[in-house]
């Protein structure tokens, strides 16, 4: 396989994707509608001109088409930053397709210099305008909580900058901060129905007796018994002896250092945090499959390989398994987070942060964006102290991104109260 797939632009595939935007959304990702207001909807048009940078969170696989739909609202064309294993899937029909609308290849965990080369000439470009995604991949499924950003992305931003000055002295690089929150467009009726048919589902796996449990409780004793599972799986004793966040958190590390010592994985740290050990099996996984020139990467069977994607997914499911982020607010898409992490563990279903099968039941898109502001006020900083300018940037779009998150959370409203767990765990 090729290590680095370009952007291309197919016009009838733009025209196609454009007109029926609305159709393949909700056939993909189960989303009826994309919520920007009219005042938001002027901002964008008003940036048509700009050379761009766009930062939104990225939970899902949901963002990437947004986004372009958020170009279309400009008058604009966006290119996109995609991880290389993306552009497998499907057979590789989901690359050719997105390669055709503007996105270009990424491998993460390496100086990809084919595309941060593509990235600077996307920036530089006279009304260059880009996507990038500050969580990076693989995408958490958590739309409450913002990940790790990776700094890197910042200095990217400085060089399509310096790059853009070259060609006019004038040039400047616009940064557009945005949210994106999904909200579950349901009645309570459907949503308390749905969630009743699935919780029943796995509680019959565990042979569970419900009883008169509220929801919440239900699923953290799911929750329980598949932690329960997994410390005998992995041989994690003692467990009864935590709270349920650390037991979570030492089954994630534990399956994630039983990958990095089954293959002896180079670079591995293990007193990492659990996000960072796997951004780095994940991106060691994608350069075996495509079969990356590296003799420090591992040789893996097709059969080592199918293990070691399970195994990933597995601390993906755990990662976001944490109870007091349910407990504090058991909203409907909370409890469909959790769901879809159970799913995923107990019946192998991939989630659709991973390329999987989309939500449950419908959703809405609420987009919100904070102030833009320009890349030329950090720039002065940045030729005297690189490393200050960039923290100073990543700084400044971590907060905007955080209030943007914090004044979604209105949109959803817990199903039940919050904290009503009792003595469960």
């Amino acid at each position: 396989m090729q290590p680095f797939i370009p952007a291309t632009f197919n016009l009838a595939l733009n025209w196609t994707a454009d007109l029926l935007f609305p159709v393949l959304l909700k056939a993909v990702q189960n989303i009826n509608e994309v919520v920007i207001t009219d005042e938001d909807k002027a901002m964008l048009r008003s940036l048509k001109k700009d050379r761009l940078l766009f930062f939104t969170n990225h939970p899902t696989t949901a963002e990437p088409p947004i986004s372009y739909h958020i170009a279309n609202l400009m008058g604009t064309r966006f290119k996109f930053m995609a991880s290389r294993q993306v552009f497998e899937w499907n057979g590789g029909m989901v690359g050719k397709v997105i390669s055709g609308i503007g996105a270009f290849s990424v491998i993460a965990g390496i100086p990809d210099r084919d595309s941060l080369k593509a990235a600077r000439s996307a920036l530089a470009a006279k009304e260059g305008k880009l996507v990038l995604f500050p969580e990076g991949e693989p995408t958490s499924g958590e739309n409450d909580n913002l990940m790790p950003f990776q700094p890197g992305l910042a200095q990217l931003g400085f060089w399509g900058y310096e790059d853009a000055k070259k060609l006019d002295p004038n040039a400047d690089v616009t940064i557009l901060p945005g949210f994106m929150k999904y909200i579950i467009d349901a009645t309570e009726r459907e949503i308390r129905n749905d969630l009743e048919e699935s919780i029943r589902k796995l509680e019959k796996h565990y042979s569970i007796d419900p009883g008169r449990k509220n929801m919440l409780r239900r699923f953290l004793t799911v929750g329980r018994y598949m932690m329960e599972e997994a410390e005998r799986e992995y041989g994690i004793k003692d467990g009864d002896k935590h709270d349920f966040d650390y037991r979570v958190g030492r089954i994630r590390h534990a399956i994630l250092d039983n990958c990095a010592d089954k293959f002896q994985i180079k670079g591995y740290k293990r007193d990492d945090d659990a996000i960072h050990k796997l951004r780095h099996l994940f991106a060691v996984m994608e350069m075996v499959m495509i079969k990356y020139p590296d003799d420090t990467l591992p040789k893996l069977t097709n059969q080592e390989m199918e293990w070691f994607k399970r195994e990933c997914v597995k601390a993906f499911d755990f990662i976001a398994i944490k109870g007091d982020y349910l407990a504090s607010n058991p909203t409907p898409e909370r409890f469909y987070e959790w769901l879809t992490r159970y799913e995923s563990y107990v019946f192998g279903k991939i989630p659709r942060a991973l390329g999987g099968e989309a939500a449950h039941l419908p959703r809405k898109a609420y987009i919100t964006f904070k102030k833009p502001f320009h890349l030329s006020e950090y720039y002065g900083e940045y030729k005297t102290k690189k490393r200050a300018a960039i923290d100073a940037m990543m700084a400044r779009l971590r907060v905007d991104l955080q209030e943007l998150l914090d004044a979604s959370m209105y949109l959803s409203r817990p199903i039940v109260k919050p904290f009503d767990t009792e003595s469960l765990v």
